[in-house]
Order: C-alpha cells, then sequence, then structure tokens
C-alpha cells in the first residue's frame, strides 16, 4: 500500500517516556503508602489518563479522587520531562524522513494535551508533528480507534490510507480498530513481538527497521 499519511504514537514509540510515567506513578502510589506490582503497571500501559487513573485506583485501592490524582501525576510528569525524556533510537531519523517526504503527519496519544506539547517542546519537533492529537479529546480512549480517526479527520486523510506506528498492544488494537494499517515497535520495559500476535503482523525491533520497510512502500 501507498500511505498518504503517517500517525504516530508518542509515549513508548517516540520516546522512552514510559520508565518516566513509572517513576511519577512509583512516586504518587508512595504518597498513598502502595507499591506498583509489575502486574498492576502492565493493567495500566497504553490506557487515557482518566481511564489509567480510575483503574489505578480501583488496583491499589486508593480513596483519593480521581482529580487529585490527575493533578499529582500531572504536575511530576511536567517536571521530569524536560530532564528525563529522551527519543527513542530512530525517532528523530523517521521524522525527518516523513517530513522531507511530505507525508501528512500527526500525533494520536493517549497522554493529556499538555504532556503531549510538553514532550513535543523538549524534543524540538513542533515543525515535524504540526498536528497533535490527545485521546482526552474524544469519547473514548484506546483501545477504541477515536484517538486515530481525529487525526485522520484533522489530516484530511482516509483511515485506510494511513500508517499508525505503536509500540503497545493497546495502541496497535486502535489503529487497528480505525482501518489502519499499523507498524508496531514494541518498547521492551512493557512488551514484547509475541504481545502483538493476532492484532499487526508488522512488527519491528526498531524504528530504523520500521524506517527501511516504509521506504519500500
Amino acid at each position: 500500500m501507498t500511505f498518504k499519511a503517517i500517525i504516530f504514537d508518542m509515549d513508548g514509540l517516540l520516546v522512552d517516556s514510559e520508565p518516566v510515567w513509572e517513576e511519577a506513578e512509583n512516586s504518587v502510589l508512595a504518597s498513598y503508602g502502595k507499591t506498583h506490582t509489575p502486574d498492576g503497571r502492565q493493567q495500566l500501559i497504553g490506557l487515557r489518563m482518566d481511564e489509567f487513573l480510575d483503574k489505578m485506583r480501583a488496583i491499589y485501592g486508593i480513596q483519593a479522587s480521581a482529580e487529585a490524582l490527575y493533578d499529582d501525576v500531572l504536575e511530576r510528569m511536567l517536571a521530569l520531562i524536560p530532564t528525563r525524556v529522551r527519543p527513542q533510537p530512530g525517532a528523530a531519523e523517521m521524522l525527518h524522513y516523513v517530513a522531507n517526504s511530505g507525508f501528512p503527519a500527526a500525533i494520536a496519544s493517549s497522554s493529556p494535551s499538555l504532556i503531549i506539547e510538553a514532550v513535543v517542546k523538549s524534543q524540538g519537533w513542533a515543525d515535524l508533528l504540526p498536528v497533535r492529537c490527545s485521546a482526552q479529546t474524544v469519547a473514548r480512549g484506546k483501545p477504541a480507534p477515536d484517538v486515530y480517526l481525529k487525526a485522520a479527520d484533522v489530516l484530511g486523510i482516509s483511515p485506510e490510507h494511513c500508517l499508525a506506528l505503536e509500540d503497545s498492544p493497546n495502541g496497535a488494537r486502535a489503529a487497528v480498530a480505525a482501518g489502519m494499517t499499523c507498524y508496531a515497535v514494541p518498547d521492551p520495559s512493557h512488551s514484547g513481538p509475541e504481545a502483538f500476535l493476532g492484532i499487526t503482523d508488522n512488527v519491528f525491533e526498531s524504528l530504523h527497521e520500521a524506517l527501511v520497510q516504509l521506504k519500500q512502500n
């Protein structure tokens, strides 16, 4: 297929931010006397922040309101992003290739808009990713397709002509449900290639590998 637009997930795909999220989550949980478990963490990967916080409250029995947790996590992440978030290998090369090739490009992320903007600013990617969509602005978060459909609509490209790049199974399910081709680049901090069985056959070890494939289309 010849793609007409490229839509990127952000956390774990373009930037190595999942450990930073985990650090912020751990510090919030510690303030309530709780400790993250591997299973609990796995259940939260790729979710929209409000859904993620509701599930966190349920898993760990936290009595604080979702609003209080939201403000706490957001404040901690915004403080960490400028110094702690780093690009994933191949991210800059991928983004510059997409821009130089004239592909319309967008971010479709589960993160709140404030987080997206902070990450894009910290990496100097504003001109490379002019369209930035947060799942918090649509009815349903990933694995529902809503944020990908919104990004395609803003770009003015039919979903079936869009390539989506994802690092998590929930995100890949969202892209496929939107009718897009999905390239998965598993973030080893939470997923391996086997996690994408039955979701997409296009699984790559790195963005470098995904870029080689993209250039062949």
